[in-house]
């Protein structure tokens, strides 16, 4: 049960204080009742509450998928660049945060929401979610380095990488690859890379757990997730 008033700014009806108005004018019904109180409680899974006759739902989580193009942070609020958060322009809720973090340089898809517990769950390493990118490199990339990758990549830290699935798609002087990680180390997949001598010139992520890019997302741009989409996630932040 939640107070009408914070019902409806959640829903992006105004602020608490433009809310009141709308309630104090008669414009909000509950269960088909005018309501005459910002206090009124709801219930916002069995009451229905309307404004001016139009019914709104209450939806306390917002889940988009977003194409982050390069030259934004995968922050809130950046005091020198963009921010992934200035791109989506129509969410309900203001407290929507990114699932995670890609380099400034890095792009691809990002889960954007306010559903923290979702976000503990997809980052936590005891899940070993899998985050799989495209990626560009300076150099040859061999069937060695896929077996290299296999068994852990010594990255400078006091372990190896966990085993990570490499997939060659083109090799020569600039290769292409796909590259399965279940860790979300500092720079990771360039660090890998680096350590076998080569370099990351080119890098977005494709997927993320069931999530995957979809081909017609267009970079610097959003959808919210489908309900299959949601549900897989769901799934997740149920711990099946």
């Amino acid at each position: 049960m939640i107070r009408l008033d914070k019902f409806l700014s959640e829903m992006g009806l105004g602020t608490r204080s433009e809310v009141k108005k709308l309630i104090k004018t008669g414009q909000i019904a509950v269960n088909g009742t005018v309501a005459a109180k910002p206090e009124t409680k709801v219930d916002t899974d069995a009451d229905e509450v309307s404004v001016n006759g139009r019914i709104v739902k209450y939806q306390r989580y917002e889940y988009y998928l977003f194409n982050k193009p390069s030259g934004c942070v995968s922050a809130t609020c950046d005091n020198v660049h963009d921010t992934v958060m200035d791109y989506i322009t129509d969410a309900v809720h203001d407290d929507l945060f990114p699932v995670g973090r890609l380099d400034i340089d890095t792009e691809g898809l990002l889960l954007i929401t306010n559903d923290g517990a979702l976000s503990h769950e997809l980052l936590s390493p005891s899940k070993h979610v899998a985050k799989t990118y495209y990626a560009r490199i300076d150099g040859e990339v061999t069937l060695d380095d896929i077996i290299r990758f296999k068994e852990g990549i010594d990255i400078g830290e006091e372990r190896p990488t966990k085993p990570a699935e490499l997939v060659i798609k083109k090799s020569g002087s600039v290769s292409e690859i796909e590259l399965t990680i279940t860790e979300g180390k500092f720079h990771q997949v360039k660090r890998m890379f680096e350590a076998l001598g080569k370099r990351v010139i080119y890098l977005k992520r494709i997927s993320m757990g069931p999530l995957k890019l979809p081909d017609d997302l267009k970079t610097g741009t959003y959808r919210a997730l489908t309900q299959a989409e949601t549900d897989m996630l769901m799934q997740i932040k149920s711990g099946k």
